[in-house]
This record gives C-alpha cells, structure tokens and sequence, in this order.
C-alpha cells in the first residue's frame, strides 16, 4: 500500500538553551492510504503538538513530516497554503461553521476556495451529505442544528474536496454520548467506502475503539501501538485500549 504520511525523528522543543522541553522526542511512524489512525495520550503527551505540526501550524525542530512524499516543513508562502487546501481536510472540537451561512454553503466553501467547477459543486455535496445522512439538514443554519449534526457538516466540509489526509483534532470532545457515536459511525463509513485516510488525536477510548490502529505517546515518544486485528469486535479493541491507557494514566470518558 502507499505511505501517505510519513513522520521521521520528529523532535520538538520549547523554551531556550537554559530550560528546553521536549514537546516530541524521536517519534517516527507512519500512515498508509486508506488507513483510520488514533492518536492517544495523556494530557501533555505531545499529541496535540504532533497534530499542529502535521498540519502545518507549527514546525518541528528537528526530523520531517513527509505527506504524499512531500516535505511539508519545506513549504511556504503561497505553496504552503495551496498544499493546505488541497491536501488536508480538518475536523475540529469546536465545529467552526460559519453561522450566517447554511449547512450546504458551509460546505460549498471548501470547494469554492479549491477553484471546484461550479456544476460539479452540487454533486459533491449530495454524494458527502448522503455517505454522512445530513441530506434533510443541507438547508439549516448552525443555529438550528444539533451539536452532532454540526459535526457531521463540518466533517462533510472536511472530505468534500477529496483530501490526502483528514485530521480529527478531538471530533468528540463537545459531543453527548449519542452524537459521539454516530460520528464515529460516520467516520468508518468514509474510512470505508471512500476509502479516506483519518488522523484522529483522542483522549477519549470510546471514539479510539473506531480506529483500526492506535499509536500511544507518552513523553513525546511512542509508548505503544494497537492494531485491530481482523474479526476482532470493538468491544474487544475497546478493552485493549483501556488496557494501555490505564498504564498512560488516560482518561475513560466512556463506556460501550
């Protein structure tokens, strides 16, 4: 299969010469193509500092970050937001929907801002809205939809223009129980049937039980890797997270 990220010695450090910390510390991994990853942790692990780095927003200090065999710390100026728009797609915590605009034109955006033909447009959103059951909500504003149907537009926005890589920067961390899940349903269903490559920094074991691999980072290094193995319930995985997160110190937020 094709590695669609690579991570290399990533190393990063805050402070100065006299008090360095160590953010990440020697990490290496990587994704292949069609691929649904967790990235677990403890509070102050480095995860979320990992995430920032393979998105661009910040920078390592040391190592590379290689998405679709380019070295993303080598981009920048209008390079680097053209790589942003075309080969990243963002889930976040907090929705980011733009209120005065509708369900459908939300998700229009990302394709606007792609320079997507406008008769192409429409299709896109009814196939993405389809694979995530939005269809009925397609004409509400943020205001008049639930915090799980939120999301599920804002991960509509994220896979509507076709991504290299998709990044879940804790999906389920303003959602109930209810909503949380069928998220994660949705996730699996665009992990499975457009075969889109997920990233998803977690806390939470519940949502990390969705995922075919899970990477543990402790200190800023890797700590531990799960992988579901085939036929294995999420019941099954979900014990074997809890497992590995009760040795990181990590949260259990849930229960199946």
């Amino acid at each position: 299969m094709t590695k669609i990220l690579e991570v290399q010695h990533a190393e990063k450090y805050y402070g100065n010469k006299g008090s360095l910390t160590a953010a990440l510390n020697d990490l290496s991994f990587s994704v292949e193509e069609g691929e649904f990853i967790g990235i677990m942790g403890a509070s102050g692990s480095g995860k979320t500092t990992l995430l920032n780095c393979i998105s661009t927003i910040d920078s390592l200090s040391a190592g590379k970050v290689l998405l679709a065999g380019q070295d993303i710390n080598s981009l920048r100026g209008r390079k680097l937001d053209e790589f942003r728009s075309q080969k990243l797609g963002f889930i976040f915590q907090e929705f980011n929907l733009l209120d005065t605009m509708t369900a459908r034109e939300n998700i229009s955006l990302a394709l606007s801002i792609k320079k997507e033909a406008p008769e192409k447009i429409d299709a896109k959103i009814e196939e993405v809205a389809k694979t995530l059951g939005i269809t009925d909500i397609l004409h509400k504003f943020p205001s008049e939809m639930s915090g799980g149907q939120k999301q599920r537009v804002a991960a509509a926005r994220a896979v509507v223009t076709d991504p290299t890589l998709i990044l879940a920067d804790e999906p389920t961390g303003a959602l109930d129980s209810k909503a949380s899940r069928s998220l994660m349903e949705s996730l699996c269903t665009l992990n499975r049937e457009k075969n889109a490559t997920i990233l998803m920094v977690t806390h939470d074991s519940f949502s990390a039980s969705y995922a075919g691999r899970i990477i543990f980072i402790k200190d800023g290094k890797l700590f531990n890797e799960l992988v579901r193995e085939e036929g294995e319930s999420r019941r099954d995985f979900f014990k074997r997270i809890i497992e590995v997160t009760s040795v990181l110190g990590g949260e259990m937020d849930e229960v199946i």
